[in-house]
């Protein structure tokens, strides 16, 4: 009798196990269809849920970072702002830990540091940028198909290339000097290699013509915009990007 209750309980166990493994993994499938809806509060919603089952979930802790980046990204109050991100940034250290060697969470470390960057004076600013630069740099080491790290550091070598006089002030502070290898030509190469991984992504193509535009290069800036008006609505900030594109083509041509 004891050997069956003893069984029993351990089966209730197990089972019990099973149960809590399909409801974490729900809640991440709820989660990925509300972001693919572009509901970026439930998807929050259905992420932390997950969390409540198992706070060291790998990919609900940055699909978190994620969802608190693009919610934080439509909030007007600065603090309010500032908090999601700090968020973000947060559950992306989550994600790292025990899993150094994969890609996502440096990624959304990396931008969760960038958009709290983007809140901050010049010289928080500069000092923050090597942090962005090397959690991006170990997204891409750790995935060389991942379009969005190839995007931050356009993005990066963009900044960094053309820093006002007070930004390379405090470069020579913080980074000793402006990184040589920081470069507009660099950006339109990451730019180019998010695009040739994931060439229906909207941002991408816009980005690239925003550092042709930063190039004098007007007729490849176009070229850019229009691939970016035609692509299909496909994430929850296309709108916003084509009408910036569309505002952008008006002007250059």
């Amino acid at each position: 009798m004891y050997r069956l209750i003893s069984f029993i309980i351990l089966l209730g166990l197990f089972a019990g196990v099973a149960i809590s493994q399909e409801s974490e993994e729900s809640f991440i499938a709820q989660g990925d269809e509300a972001y693919a809806s572009f509901d970026n509060q439930k998807a929050l919603e259905n992420y932390k849920k997950a969390l409540a089952i198992n706070p060291e979930n790998y990919e609900a802790n940055w699909k978190t970072s994620r969802a608190y980046i693009d919610l934080g990204e439509d909030l007007e109050d600065d603090d309010e702002r500032a908090a999601y991100y700090k968020e973000a940034e947060k559950y992306a250290h989550n994600a790292l830990h025990n899993n150094e060697e994969k890609s996502n969470g440096h990624l959304y470390l990396s931008i969760a540091l960038g958009r709290v960057a983007l809140d901050a004076g010049a010289k928080q600013r500069i000092k923050m940028s090597k942090e962005i630069k090397k959690e991006a740099d170990l997204a891409v080491k750790y995935n060389d198909q991942n379009d969005i790290a190839y995007h931050v550091l356009g993005r990066w070598n963009r900044k960094i290339s053309n820093l006002s006089w007070i930004e390379r002030g405090f470069a020579d502070m913080f980074l000793g000097g402006v990184p040589k290898d920081a470069s507009n030509e660099a950006a339109i190469a990451n730019f180019k290699k998010a695009i040739e991984i994931n060439p229906n992504y909207i941002n991408h193509h816009l980005e690239l013509a925003i550092t042709y535009e930063v190039m004098d290069e007007d007729s490849l800036a176009i070229e850019s915009l229009k691939k970016c008006l035609a692509l299909e609505i496909g994430h929850a900030n296309d709108a916003d990007h084509k009408k910036v594109a569309a505002e952008m083509l008006e002007d250059l041509q």
